[in-house]
């Protein structure tokens, strides 16, 4: 028995003996695959390979050592996941005695070291252990390419796994280095060399007195002089080498006394690309280095800037990365200020780029001149004043040069804060200017252009209001701008009364960081919009078109947001001033607190107001839901049940929608108590009758959905029987569709009422709760519906999974994908767009479950891709193209069928259609390709 078992274990030992002399002997490169392959699956040990290489190991003969370590580090390079402690000990000792072997032996010893680099199981001491051997017994740069890059490597990875050993080194691991990387010239090393210099620098290795050293063996590459040659398979340009060396250089301001030197040499070479390059790396080292670092080559940089008439935008970038810089120093005496002195240059540096043709240019002019202004004390009044003129006339720029005109009114917001005078008496007055000839024009009716500067300039007067000072002097222009429409001075659009409520939105939101402001700006326009839309909405014996105008839809909506905004920030005693004006106005009809208000009628939106009269409830919703919660309310029975009562009257669908969403903004801050649960009952009993038949169901389920919001985002427990209420509505004939929507809303947030800006009480896990609390009703609920009502619980059902928080989403997939892919089936485009939303990150993050339906996926993605609806074929496109982050092996099958199929949205009419459809055949065309 025991003579058979010897046989049977010397087979196998026997086959290894044979791959080991093919290789070593044989000149043959296939056994040391083969040997690899066979310890990876556990035929033989890494002990018995070495037993089997011993002789080998020990030949007299250079190269047949340099074969049998070869074979050894080939097998470990594959199988260093499997070494045990003990076995690694053993190795590295006899690697690093190698190192000391022939030089025929080197490289392979190399390869065997950097596989026992990668290992987990590496005691500690090793790694500084293998690189002392290295830097002493090798001289790196006489190695071949190949060979540097393996030591490179082996650098690499012990700094990435064995930090604090390696620190244990102190500035001798920097000297080290410095010995290897000397002399070395191929670009693919160096791109790792540069990186490691970078991690010595910003992982904080000790450089000790070798600082000038390692500047040295890196700056000598500076500038890059490298062209790649034709049909290079590494792919190394130019660019990568310079931004690798750019980071090291301006990685340490321990650098700057040798490096600034270098780039005022390369700033006056005569080589453009020198030029550049050194004003690059400047910019750069803004960032980095200090006031004690600059100081001293600031004179000898602006002489050699100055000097430059070239390159004018990196120059200039250069000098914002200074100038940024500046403002972290602080100096006591204003005369040691360095920028002082070349005060006078900058600003005519600065100007000449906001007057140059090129966009590029104008736009770092811009940020310059927001950081010189940002200096104390810098700017004279002559140079506010040139400034100011550069930037009004940015802030009329065309189209073509957006970017611009956006960059000067932030610029113009920023400095105007800083400078209100020169602000005041330059740009404010060329602004009202423009505002007046802008009202001149169209009440001529004047071309788009007029049309577009008076746009210019209703956005100029809301940027520079960021001081208390201008906003008293803008705001009363817009407003009067307004009433100016409202006198039928101007052949007013809906689109211009939005604009001057864009433009006071943006205002109000600039006053909300002062309290003085804040309360001026409410006191001042809340009372004139509430008196010009009180004024339109008055009975006329000739209806006016231009009053018409400002109880649209879309322009109350914007009235509503300056309202809500200019409300949210007043504080709890301001609040409650404002609310016994505003809500008198509306229960009472009291107008006296409000401008120019001599009105033809009573204003009486609640009794019997005209349909013009009851649409301004929306302006009611927008102050009294955004106050903070502890303000009182005066009347609020009365009140609540006149938005009630209103919310459910079906002849003007603009009123009793903003008054059921009124209801419900102040059912949401209202404590818990006797006076809510009267309110909540008076609600349900509302909805309920509503709900019957008759003309204003619809009105009653917006109220049911609105109240049952405001419940849903408090945890108010009613609100889980609203919401069952809502769920059966999915099944009726007339509702159902609008009650799937309706999910939509419950977990959507809002912009104008049940807001956390505007101090509704919204928990933070609110959809989590709504999620666990009633997916499974609708899930059960689209199970148990007739055929003809099933699209509408997967609407419903795709609503609340696509505004889920996906980490949520993730453990509940498996189960709810079946019904999510129906969806897709589903013919509502509403649906399909939201479940394709849902899909698309599940695709990237939960690939796995995902792969399970691949057929399914790719078959509805490819329909949908020739939907109808744009939006639609831009979604299924994307998750076409997010497919591709699935497992390749799952993916390959369809790899024809999918190409194929996506030449056709090639051809869409829609450019946004074909630019996905480029995307997403792109990515399928590289599946499964080398590197992909």
């Amino acid at each position: 028995m025991a003579a058979a078992a010897a046989v049977e274990a010397a087979a196998p030992m026997g086959a290894l003996w044979g791959l080991v002399h093919d290789f070593v002997v044989g000149q043959q490169e296939g056994p040391a695959d083969q040997v690899a392959a066979d310890v990876k699956s556990g035929n033989y040990t890494v002990l018995q390979v070495v037993e089997a290489l011993g002789s080998s190991l020990e030949n007299p003969e250079p190269r047949t050592r340099a074969r049998a370590i070869q074979l050894l580090s080939q097998v470990l390079l594959h199988c260093h996941t499997l070494l045990l402690e003990k076995e690694v000990v053993h190795l590295i000792l006899f690697y690093e005695n190698r190192l000391k072997d022939h030089h025929l032996v080197i490289p392979s010893v190399l390869q065997g070291l950097k596989a026992l680099s990668l290992c987990v199981a590496l005691p500690p001491g090793l790694a500084v252990s293998v690189l002392k051997a290295i830097f002493q017994e090798v001289h790196v740069q006489s190695l071949p390419q190949v060979d540097r890059h393996t030591v490179y490597n082996i650098i690499t990875n012990f700094m990435r796994t064995r930090e604090e050993e390696l620190k244990s080194l102190g500035a001798d691991f920097t000297f080290g280095f410095i010995q290897v990387m000397d002399g070395e010239k191929d670009p693919r090393n160096l791109l790792v060399a540069f990186r490691i210099v970078h991690d010595l620098i910003s992982r904080d290795y000790s450089l000790g007195p070798f600082v000038e050293e390692l500047f040295e063996v890196t700056s000598c590459y500076f500038p890059i002089d490298f062209t790649p040659p034709p049909n290079d398979p590494h792919g190394i340009q130019r660019e990568d080498l310079i931004l690798s060396l750019r980071a090291v250089l301006a990685s340490t301001p321990r650098f700057a006394e040798f490096l600034l030197p270098l780039l005022i040499e390369k700033v006056d070479s005569e080589v453009l690309s020198a030029k550049l390059d050194s004003l690059q790396t400047l910019n750069a080292c803004c960032a980095v280095y200090g006031q004690k670092e600059l100081k001293d080559f600031l004179p000898s940089l602006w002489a050699s800037i100055r000097r430059e008439s070239s390159q004018r935008r990196t120059i200039l970038e250069m000098l914002l990365g200074f100038l940024k810089l500046q403002q972290k120093w602080s100096y006591e005496d204003k005369d040691q200020r360095p920028l002082n002195g070349f005060k006078d240059q900058l600003c005519s540096l600065v100007f000449m780029a906001l007057t140059d043709p090129s966009t590029q240019l104008q736009l770092v002019g811009i940020r310059t001149l927001t950081v010189l202004g940002a200096q104390p004390d810098l700017l004279s009044y002559e140079d506010l004043e040139l400034a100011v003129g550069h930037l009004y006339r940015l802030s009329f720029l065309k189209e073509d040069s957006q970017s611009c005109r956006v960059a000067a009114l932030e610029a113009s917001g920023t400095l105007a804060a800083l400078y209100p005078v020169a602000f005041s008496s330059h740009l404010v007055p060329k602004l009202a200017e423009e505002l007046r000839v802008g009202e001149s024009n169209l009440t001529n009716g004047d071309e788009p252009t007029q049309c577009s500067r008076h746009l210019c300039c209703l956005q100029a007067l809301s940027a520079v209001s960021t001081h208390p000072s201008i906003v008293k002097e803008t705001l009363p222009l817009l407003l009067q701008h307004l009433w100016q429409v409202n006198r039928g001075n101007m052949v007013a659009q809906s689109s211009d009364v939005i604009a001057v409520c864009q433009s006071l939105r943006q205002m109000a939101e600039k006053c909300q960081q002062d309290p003085e402001s804040c309360w001026y700006f409410h006191q001042t326009a809340i009372p004139c919009l509430l008196a010009l839309a009180v004024q339109a909405s008055m009975p006329e014996k000739e209806p006016s078109v231009l009053r018409k105008v400002l109880l649209e839809d879309e322009v109350l909506a914007a009235m509503v947001s300056v309202i809500g905004t200019a409300t949210t920030h007043l504080s709890p005693e301001l609040a409650a001033q404002s609310v016994t004006h505003i809500v008198p106005l509306f229960l009472d009809g009291n107008v006296s607190f409000l401008p120019e208000n001599s009105f033809p009628s009573r204003f009486q939106p609640f009794q019997d107001g005209s349909s013009g009269q009851r649409r301004l409830i929306a302006l009611l919703m927008a102050f009294v839901c955004s106050l903070p919660r502890n303000v009182e309310i005066p009347q609020l029975n009365q009140l609540m049940r006149e938005l009630l009562e209103l919310s459910c009257c079906h002849s003007c669908p603009f009123s009793s929608t903003a008054a059921a969403k009124c209801f419900a903004g102040l059912l949401n801050k209202h404590p818990a108590g006797q006076q809510l649960d009267e309110f909540l009952q008076l609600a349900v009993d509302k909805v309920e009758a509503g709900l019957g038949s008759g003309p204003c169901r619809s009105q009653a389920f917006t109220l049911l959905l609105w109240v049952t919001k405001a419940l849903v985002l408090r945890y108010h427990p009613l609100s889980s029987c609203l919401t069952a209420r809502l769920m059966g509505l999915l099944s009726d004939p007339e509702l159902g569709p609008a009650a799937a929507d309706g999910f939509s809303l419950l977990m959507s947030d809002c912009t104008d009422v049940l807001t956390r800006a505007g101090h509704a009480e919204v928990r933070i896990m609110f959809r989590q709760r709504f999620f666990t609390d009633n997916v499974p009703a609708l899930v059960q609920g689209f199970h148990a519906a007739p055929q003809d009502v099933k699209p509408n619980y997967l609407k419903g059902l795709s609503h609340v999974l696509n505004r889920l928080p996906k980490p949520v989403l993730l453990p509940e997939l498996p189960t709810l994908l079946s019904l999510l892919l129906e969806a897709l089936s589903c013919p509502d485009c509403v649906v399909q767009l939201s479940t394709l939303s849902c899909l698309q990150p599940l695709l990237l993050e939960a690939p796995q479950v995902m792969s399970l339906h691949v057929d399914t996926l790719v078959t509805k993605f490819l329909n949908l891709s020739s939907s109808p609806s744009m939006a639609v074929r831009i979604a299924a496109l994307q998750c076409m193209h997010a497919l591709t982050r699935l497992p390749t092996p799952v993916l390959l099958p369809y790899k024809p069928q999918v190409i194929r199929a996506l030449a056709k949205p090639l051809d869409d009419k829609k450019r946004l259609v074909r630019k996905e459809a480029v995307s997403a055949r792109g990515e399928w065309f590289l599946l499964g390709s080398p590197g992909s």
